[in-house]
């Protein structure tokens, strides 16, 4: 079993700056495939960003040069680095992970996943 707790969301103006974190824990892999996700009000559950088993980095358009994903093995820890926040960010923004060799846009619901931070940004 994997335990995953993201921390760091908040409220912020348009043009700020988050850093979430996502720590793990039990069985835990360096290598596993990171994602997050996130959930816009009244909306469905989409990919941000994340890091395969392999390294690459994946990033859905919307969020290209403003998100940066990272991870600390050491820490078991994996962030997300938000820059330039607009309204349309406001979510809940979800950590998954499995030790599958799959990319992180693939990461489903049968995968490990934590409960969720807010992440609100007014106008």
């Amino acid at each position: 079993q994997v335990q995953l707790v993201e921390s760091g969301g908040g409220l912020v103006q348009a043009g700020g700056s988050l850093r979430l974190s996502c720590a793990a824990s039990g069985r835990t892999f360096s290598s596993n495939t990171m994602g997050w996700f996130r959930q816009p009000p009244g909306r469905e559950r989409e990919f941000v960003e994340g890091i395969s088993w392999s390294g690459r980095i994946y990033y859905a358009d919307s969020v290209k040069g403003r998100f940066t994903v990272s991870r600390d093995n050491a820490k078991n820890t994996v962030y997300l680095q938000m820059n330039s926040l607009k309204p349309e960010d406001t979510a809940v923004y979800y950590c998954a992970t499995t030790s599958k060799g799959i990319p992180p846009t693939y990461l489903g619901d049968n995968d490990y996943w934590g409960q969720g931070t807010q992440v609100t940004v007014s106008s």
